[in-house]
């Protein structure tokens, strides 16, 4: 197993999960032994976030998918916002809100659970009126949470401890695109991922009757 960050390594890790016993929970309740929950801050990229979550869905897999309202790589509000949201619901998975300190103005299309974007400690923590945050508690604690942030994990691939069951239960945060797009860093990855929107760039402009040739 090459614990890389491609999509095969992600499957491979759903599968440890189903090995070690865990089920696929979400931020509705108090976290329970044998619950894992997935979830994915989606900074960059609506198209990984549906790619992960198909995959998901063919492993029988449900995840929280948290998108911006606020980000200035997708627009929620255009088709394919509205596709994407459509689509990750048709899969079995949940949205949640990827909130902009202090701002977290919760609507129809979100269930009232929060991931702030790049939280500083001050607020990281806070509780939220009429609404979960997924790093307050219960939800977090850190013997039971691993992050893949800028395509590192801080304690090492987990694959091996959910195989063996090790986590009573687990909070799992990824970021589609870092698994969605080739590279062996982070840089490569986003270069791979700025490679392909430019080819989805080209495809829009076209569809908006931009003569390109």
């Amino acid at each position: 197993m090459s614990c890389g960050f491609d999509l095969g390594h992600y499957r491979e890790l759903l599968q440890a999960a189903r090995a070690g016993g865990y089920r696929f929970a979400f931020f509705d309740r108090d976290p329970q032994a044998g619950d894992l929950l997935l979830r994915h801050d989606v900074d960059l990229s609506l198209d990984a976030a549906v790619r992960l979550a198909e995959l998901e869905h063919e492993e029988d897999a449900a995840a929280t998918y948290f998108l911006m309202t606020e980000s200035v790589f997708y627009n929620l509000a255009s088709t394919e916002g509205e596709r994407a949201f459509e689509r990750l619901r048709e899969l079995g998975h949940r949205v949640g809100l990827h909130a902009v300190w202090p701002r977290r103005e919760l609507d129809g299309r979100f269930e009232p659970v929060v991931a702030w974007h790049n939280p500083d400690p001050e607020y990281m923590s806070r509780a939220i009126d009429g609404a979960q945050n997924v790093m307050a508690p219960p939800f977090f604690r850190p013997e039971s949470y691993r992050s893949d942030s800028n395509q590192s994990w801080r304690h090492g691939c987990p694959h091996e401890e959910l195989a063996s069951g090790r986590f009573e239960w687990l909070q799992l945060l990824t970021h589609p695109e870092i698994w969605a797009f080739p590279g062996a860093t982070m840089r490569q990855t986003m270069e791979a991922m700025l490679d392909a929107d430019r080819e989805s760039r080209l495809e829009q402009l076209a569809e908006d009757r931009i003569d390109l040739r």
